[in-house]
């Protein structure tokens, strides 16, 4: 498939250059984590998880440091065919009613870990699959059960992801008085024949209306997910989507580059792969969206988020207060999560642990009385050191040596000398700037910001088969 660039606006206002961005869109993790998921191992086990929670209990500082819940609804009544999440296709919702009761075994299990008082909910997050397959009652009956074993912070950001084909302003209405202020509008593209091409069809007038009940209602902040590099997509077509995006005004906008893995992930085979955007051209779309995001005041926060500038994200970014987690950027401080329900992921002091990804082993560990834990990570001291070097590059795009000297007693640049040697070729292409005190990703550099982590990451060290991993545009 071909498209004429010369129609594309120009980006001279970007500060990032295409053969910039043509020469970094190698292969690389996304840094929701360090050490990332693909390094976990099964010999961390249920019990090992347990000790991570009841750790917890006796370390100073976490009442006050709260929580982080991710439950995983992994039912959708239609499959998408660039879909890589952990799902189940279905359009029986007593599948639901029985998940539900197994979610609830596993938030005892939980809850028995903690000691009252260490587990106030700051931030909870319903992701998928899709959420909104639950309905009304199961919907009130998951928050019941949530609400009976943690106590959520009156000041909680409660978000749920929404599939705009399963809900209507009565659903919203539903969803607003359970307690959710901030809502996920799965879109990904308004194009007729690209919403054909990925087994998504969702007009641009349901997801308006949507939006608007939406904020008739009261939801604090709406966040719409786009995906760049899908099916049928053009530079043409793409100009309508982001106009139409932007006639909208989320408060914030995922977009994420499409990583075509067929092997990987079986639904992805059903797309023509003639039909895909060349890499060509998805780095023009990338550089299409900063332009045309930025025209209409959006601030790009890092990777693939964009906020409006009096959105808590564009503000805490503005503060240096941005934060890191399995569900993207956060405004919150870096508190534990606690994934629940298959596959989730959670985060407890140094430790990192996912569930089991199928149904069926979910149902029988909790049958057995345990925690569906699947695998994991005790983090070392090198790890602790190189995920607080990752995590400010990442979210504050700067880096004081003297901050990590003191935090972790090791003398940075011998520490890190083969490091900074690497970094060398990144400051000669203008994305890092390397002083004496420290380091700064620059406003070109933001861009490519993976690149930047990836020097710090001892896994990549040792193993340079990125293969697994998409690329960073």
């Amino acid at each position: 498939m071909t498209t004429d660039l010369s129609v594309m606006p120009s980006v001279t206002a970007s500060p990032v250059h295409a053969d910039i961005l043509s020469r970094w869109d190698i292969q690389g993790p996304r840094y929701t984590s360090y050490p990332t998921a693909d390094r976990f191992v099964e010999a961390f086990s249920a019990n090992d998880a347990s000790q991570a929670l009841q750790l917890r209990n006796i370390t100073g500082g976490v009442r006050a440091q709260g929580l982080s819940l991710y439950l995983h609804i992994p039912f959708c009544e239609s499959l998408c065919y660039y879909c890589a999440c952990n799902k189940v296709i279905t359009k029986q919702k007593d599948r639901a009613d029985i998940y539900l009761k197994y979610l609830e075994k596993e938030l005892d299990l939980v809850a028995a870990q903690l000691e009252a008082g260490t587990a106030s909910v700051q931030q909870l997050h319903l992701g998928g699959g899709s959420p909104t397959f639950l309905d009304d009652a199961q919907l009130a009956q998951l928050m019941t059960m949530i609400r009976m074993r943690f106590q959520l912070d009156s000041l909680a950001e409660c978000s749920i992801e929404v599939d705009p084909r399963t809900v209507s302003r009565q659903r919203l209405q539903r969803l607003r008085q359970l307690g959710f202020n901030r809502l996920s509008f799965g879109v990904q593209d308004f194009d007729a024949k690209v919403q054909k091409a990925v087994h998504r069809v969702q007009p641009f007038e349901q997801v308006s209306r949507l939006m608007q009940d939406a904020r008739e209602l009261g939801f604090a902040s709406l966040n719409m997910d786009l995906i760049y590099g899908l099916p049928q997509q053009t530079i043409q077509s793409m100009q309508t989507t982001f106009d139409q995006v932007i006639s909208l005004r989320p408060d914030r906008i995922a977009l994420y580059g499409y990583a075509h893995l067929p092997q990987r992930f079986k639904p992805q085979r059903r797309i023509d792969e003639q039909l895909l955007p060349t890499a060509h051209e998805k780095s023009a779309m990338l550089r299409l969206a900063l332009e045309k995001l930025g025209a209409a005041g959006y601030v790009y926060i890092g990777m693939d988020h964009f906020a409006l500038p009096q959105d808590s994200l564009a503000i805490a970014k503005k503060q240096g207060r941005l934060h890191r987690n399995f569900q993207g950027y956060s405004t919150l401080p870096d508190c534990d999560l606690i994934g629940l329900g298959v596959s989730a992921i959670s985060k407890v002091g140094a430790a990192y642990s996912q569930n089991v990804k199928s149904l069926d082993a979910y149902y029988d560990l909790l049958d057995q009385g345990r925690l569906p834990i699947e695998r994991g990570l005790a983090l070392s001291r090198d790890d602790l050191v190189r995920r607080a070097v990752i995590m400010a590059l990442m979210c504050q795009g700067e880096l004081s040596f003297e901050s990590i000297e003191l935090a972790y007693l090791i003398d940075f640049k011998n520490y890190f000398k083969a490091e900074l040697s690497e970094l060398e070729q990144l400051q000669r292409d203008g994305l890092v700037e390397i002083e004496p005190e420290g380091l700064l990703v620059t406003e070109a550099g933001w861009y490519v910001v993976r690149a930047v982590a990836m020097v710090f990451d001892r896994y990549l060290q040792a193993d340079r088969n990125r293969a697994r991993y998409s690329r960073i545009i």
